[in-house]
């Protein structure tokens, strides 16, 4: 088609391009190193690469550079209205929600572009905050919603997300953030950028442009995705996982049932089994298998242990709830300590009371009962609400399917009922050859489920252990856990042993001895390392993402109860072999659960490298001159923070519930504060009327406008508005408009109005001290008497003394807290009209 780009017309073609984008812009109270330095950097970078005659891409490339992100995503909206917008037809956004890390693919629009990501060298992500987006549980937005949103393009945001409490303050600077953070985003973003321009298939050509602007270039299918160690990226359609969790609550249950026929069939069924006779119960004793013994064990300690894990997460609130703030590794170890003690705790010691060679088999039974149930909550939002972050309860499912179906086609290595008990009622008979021996007797007793008495004991005395002849297994490490016997296998048989009784582990049922000893270690890894792997990312992942968003405004009991559950997920794989642990382990466990719960109850929260983030934002009456300082952050610190300024001595403070609506949950505390000086002398004149009568400067003058009515209706009015040094102004309605119109924009503008009105209107422009024409209408007919206030906000203030009253905060602060903007701008100034 010809250097389109050189005209003003729109891209005709149908192959399109790439766009690639960051923003140039930082909030005033930042560096922005990476947020978003770092992603210049990449692009410029990547620019520099394409370029070179030996990496010419096979699809064109949009390289944007774009301004006014920070203050509403300005910058991405003005280029919609560029012709080159028509050109890409997927996208590549960079961006930094925190101050160094790995960068992450936070969210993509489907599963056919994330596989373009699924190239890069180290790969970072998971679907869980890409559905944390779409659920609204994410309280931020980046340029990836416009581009999505109103151009219909599908791509890929890319950004840093830790540590959150240096985001948008003085620490996100070239000092904290390391040359690894940069390599990783431009080593990402270099392979990502290669694949998409060498994508040569029709799945992102154009078709006809929606009037919403949605969809142009098809929809994708809604994918999952997860990285595995950083080494390998994990992409899969939603549909193809759903039909993953169908298969596994169908076929899954149907097989173990099969399985389970075939083995009663072999009559080698013995959980569950309690007795069976000889020949029939009025000739014969019963010989009793015990194969109920140890059902109800592991629903009791999950129970008794998630309780005192969730109990732990409770008093953790009530105590000291901003711990994890600063030290998330602490609260992890207290919670997986606990877990794992308690759990440990009760199982071993019901095995040590009662030994069971059906304890591993009735705890993965549980543990599949209870994954398959979340298996049909995770299949129904997979398929309802398009939620794909139940992948890991998928993957938990599937091994732990696995693992009791290895246990299933153990119990094909036992003896036959009627064989094992034709054995003990020919051992116990008076024509046996070995009739009154130990084994026999052991034997008899081990089927009556009664206590034995070992015969070298000396007689009981007031001395002796309440426990006396208890577990006779000897005392294995974990490291060599088998089938622990009760003589050497290598040691042939002398006449008064049981073969049973040789084989079986410690005090466990005599019929066990058959069972295959290796399975256990197959169980193990299927169990313990998929599952630690996947689950251990998620954790790790959103902790990451969560642990420091209290500051702004986040409930902390969810993030303690989200960190309980992913401990509980984590040490659960475990507990099929927990009872094999000996004592050393949990020791180090408890000992390390009582140092952490002492620390996290004492210690001070917030520290020089986790500090409590508060937010800053200073109003003034034009009218009056009189202004407010309003320092917003968690209840309880924030007015220990404003007790060590200045300014603020002897001054009562105003604390309110905060009225910022990303904020939700904090605290606001106001006072009288220092002066600002946003505006220079020399500049402060009234623009509407350049040549009144003023002759000194005063804050009415920071903002100058003009309201006029046509004669032809009565409805609308034209504001003409400006502020000095300033780019950004606001208007605020008592009565809501019905219809907003900017006149004098490079494109002529007609935003769109909430169906019930709109009570603000936000205007931003390129060049600091423009002029903004605004003409709305109200649908009653009327705009005589109609009221509100104009404003406009200075958000730059770099030079010390533009804003005492942050300089002031900057310097007596404690070293544990920092600032950052409370909204657009670090000062707003208002005056009242009314027409």
């Amino acid at each position: 088609p010809g250097p389109w780009w050189t005209s003003r017309d729109s891209y005709k073609g149908a192959k399109g391009g790439v766009l690639l984008n960051a923003h140039y812009d930082s909030v005033s109270t930042g560096f922005g190193a990476t947020d978003d330095g770092v992603g210049v950097v990449t692009v410029l970078q990547l620019i520099s690469y394409f370029t070179h005659p030996d990496h010419k891409p096979k699809r064109g490339i949009i390289a944007l550079l774009n301004d006014g992100e920070e203050d509403g995503l300005y910058g991405a909206h003005a280029y919609v209205k560029h012709p080159s917008a028509s050109f890409p037809r997927t996208f590549l956004n960079l961006e930094g929600a925190g101050a160094g890390g790995r960068a992450a693919l936070f969210r993509s629009t489907d599963a056919e572009v994330t596989k373009f990501y699924a190239s890069a060298p180290h790969p970072f992500g998971t679907v869980v905050s890409g559905d944390g987006f779409k659920r609204g549980f994410v309280r931020s937005g980046t340029d990836y919603s416009v581009f999505n949103g109103e151009l219909g393009l599908r791509g890929l945001d890319v950004a840093f997300m830790a540590p959150r409490a240096r985001y948008h303050t003085d620490q996100d600077d070239a000092r904290d953030t390391s040359p690894e953070s940069v390599w990783h985003m431009l080593s990402s973003s270099l392979e990502t950028m290669k694949a998409m321009t060498e994508y040569d298939g029709d799945e992102f050509s154009g078709g006809k442009r929606e009037r919403s602007g949605k969809n142009r270039y098809g929809k994708g299918s809604d994918g999952v995705w997860f990285d595995l160690l950083g080494l390998t990226f994990a992409v899969l359609k939603l549909s193809d996982l759903f039909a993953i969790s169908v298969t596994l609550l169908t076929a899954a249950p149907i097989l173990l049932i099969v399985v389970q026929v075939i083995i009663t069939k072999s009559d080698k069924w013995y959980p569950f089994s309690r007795k069976q006779y000889l020949h029939n119960a009025d000739d014969d004793e019963p010989v009793y298998f015990n194969g109920f013994r140890g059902f109800f064990r592991f629903p009791l300690a999950f129970v008794v242990a998630t309780a005192g894990v969730v109990a732990l997460a409770y008093l953790q609130t009530k105590i000291n709830p901003y711990i994890v703030y600063s030290s998330e590794y602490a609260v992890w170890a207290m919670m997986l300590g606990a877990w794992f003690g308690i759990t440990w705790f009760l199982l071993t010691m019901a095995d040590r009371v009662r030994p069971t060679a059906l304890s591993r088999f009735y705890t993965l039974l549980w543990m599949y009962s209870f994954s398959w149930l979340a298996m049909v909550l995770t299949t129904i939002s997979e398929n309802n609400m398009k939620v794909a972050s139940g992948y890991f309860i998928v993957s938990y499912n599937g091994t732990i399917f696995v693992a009791l179906l290895i246990s299933y086609l153990e119990l094909l290595g036992l003896p036959k009922h009627k064989v094992f008990v034709e054995h003990v009622v020919d051992v116990a008979s008076p024509q046996s050859t070995r009739p009154g021996s130990v084994s026999s007797r052991r034997l008899l007793d081990h089927s009556e489920d009664l206590p034995r008495i070992n015969e070298d004991d000396e007689d009981a005395h007031e001395r002796t252990g309440l426990l006396r002849g208890g577990d006779s297994r000897t005392q294995n490490t974990f490291s060599n856990f088998g089938r622990g016997r009760n003589r050497d296998v290598n040691k042939p048989l002398d006449e008064n042993e049981d073969i049973y009784l040789a084989k079986a582990y410690g005090d466990e049922q005599a019929w066990s001895g058959s069972l295959p000893q290796w399975t256990w270690i197959l169980q193990f890894l299927i169990l313990a390392v998929l599952n630690t792997i996947v689950v251990g990312q998620i954790a790790l992942f959103t902790t990451s993402a969560l642990h420091q968003t209290p500051a702004d405004g986040n409930s902390v009991f969810p993030i303690y109860l989200i960190m309980a559950v992913l401990s509980i997920l984590l040490l659960l794989p475990l507990t099929p072999f927990l009872h094999r642990f000996t004592f050393h382990f949990p020791t180090l466990f408890f000992l390390i659960f009582i140092g952490c719960l002492v620390y996290n109850l004492l210690a001070f929260p917030f520290s020089r490298d986790a500090r409590l983030k508060t937010y800053f934002i200073q109003t003034m009456d034009l009218d009056t001159g009189i202004n407010q300082v309003t320092l917003t952050g968690l209840d309880g610190y924030i007015q220990d923070i404003i007790a060590e300024l200045p300014s603020a001595a002897g001054q009562k403070l105003n604390c309110t519930e905060t009225s910022l609506s990303l904020r939700t949950g904090l605290r606001s505390c106001s006072w009288t504060g220092l002066t600002p000086h946003v505006v220079p002398e020399a500049t402060s004149k009234h623009a509407l009327a350049p040549y009144g009568n003023h002759t000194h400067s005063s804050y009415k003058d920071w903002v100058s406008y003009s309201i006029s009515t046509p004669n032809t209706t009565h409805n609308s009015a034209l504001f003409t508005l400006r502020g000095f040094n300033s780019r950004a102004c606001r208007l605020t309605f008592t009565s809501p408009v019905s219809g907003v119109h900017l006149s004098n924009t490079t494109f002529s503008s007609t935003p769109t109005v909430a169906q019930n009105g709109s009570t603000e209107v936000r205007l931003f422009g390129r060049e600091f001290g423009g002029q903004f024409e605004v003409n709305v209408t109200w649908a009653d007919g009327q705009s005589k008497g109609k009221k509100g206030k104009v404003g406009c906000l200075w958000s730059d203030g770099n030079g010390v003394g533009e804003v005492p009253a942050l300089d002031e905060i900057k310097r007596f602060a404690p070293v544990w807290s920092s600032v950052t903007k409370g909204d657009v701008g670090l000062v707003e100034g208002w005056k009242e009209w009314e027409i």
